[in-house]
């Protein structure tokens, strides 16, 4: 399948697009490409929130990609090929009656995948890409992480998540990491990994349609806004409590809400930032 389309000219597009674990279900791709492009701009993969809305996304960082000086790339999971959370928010690992799914199934491993196809089609030249997701793709990019899927990420920023597979193996998943292939060496590794928490300070709504409020998610806070602060304050103390050092960091982004645009604006500049940094090519 050719992503030439992608970036044949500055401004946005879109295609469809499948991905080779899933040939029946499909994805659509909304580009944001900057005019100074070239196979040298680094490449960002956006992750919408719960209505599946990708064009917005993608959208939202057509405002900042010729500042930052990167390609844009919003991965959208319509509802009618990869329903309900199960698909999208906690990476299809499991069915609806609780069988684990195989590994090649995981619907986590679509990033890298995709990012190897741009290579592939010499539409980078980049060996690092970045992540930004927010509210349920902030959900989708922390336990994304959490499994490994991170040996080519250079930043990851989730942003606003509803709740969090918190570092706890003694937790279940998809709150906590029990009852997962993880050990309690391959958590301490993920500690090692620079995640960026973004959390709007006034992303303390309650009452939301979509606002996880089962008492599995309040045990991690009751807004939005303190899950983050104690998802990365639980990753601190276990790393304090084995001599390690924890390496994620929560920004809060101030006076803005469950607001993917805001979110996005706030998230252009550390992203940027951080593939710029991470290679010279």
């Amino acid at each position: 399948m050719t992503l030439a389309s992608l970036t044949e000219s500055a401004g946005p597009h879109s295609i469809p697009y499948f991905d080779p674990a899933f040939p029946d279900r499909r994805l659509i791709l909304h580009s944001a490409r900057p005019r100074a492009y070239t196979q040298a701009t680094p490449v960002l993969f956006v992750h919408h929130g719960v209505a599946r809305n990708g064009e917005a996304y993608r959208d939202y960082w057509m405002d900042h990609v010729d500042d930052a000086g990167i390609l844009a790339i919003a991965i959208e999971f319509p509802e009618e090929t990869f329903p309900e959370y199960l698909w999208y928010n906690f990476g299809n690992l499991h069915a609806k009656d609780g069988t684990p799914n195989p590994r090649d199934q995981w619907t986590f491993g679509i990033d890298a995948r995709l990012f190897d196809a741009l290579r592939g089609q010499g539409i980078t030249a980049r060996q690092q890409y970045g992540v930004f997701g927010h509210s349920a793709g902030g959900q989708f990019v922390h336990r994304m992480l959490s499994f490994g899927y991170r040996d080519r990420v250079a930043i990851a920023v989730s942003a606003n998540a509803g709740t969090y597979a918190m570092p706890d193996l003694d937790i279940p998943w998809p709150f906590g990491l029990g009852e997962t292939e993880l050990t309690p060496q391959t958590l301490l590794d993920l500690l090692d990994f620079p995640i960026t928490v973004m959390a709007g300070t006034n992303d303390i709504k309650t009452t939301g349609r979509f606002f996880p409020k089962g008492p599995r998610s309040n045990r991690q806070g009751l807004t939005r806004y303190e899950r983050a602060h104690n998802y990365v304050r639980m990753g601190q103390a276990l790393a304090a409590a084995h001599g390690r050092i924890c390496r994620w960091q929560v920004i809060d982004v101030v006076d803005v809400g469950h607001d993917g645009r805001g979110m996005s604006a706030a998230a252009a500049p550390v992203v940027a930032a951080a593939l710029h940094a991470s290679e010279r090519l």
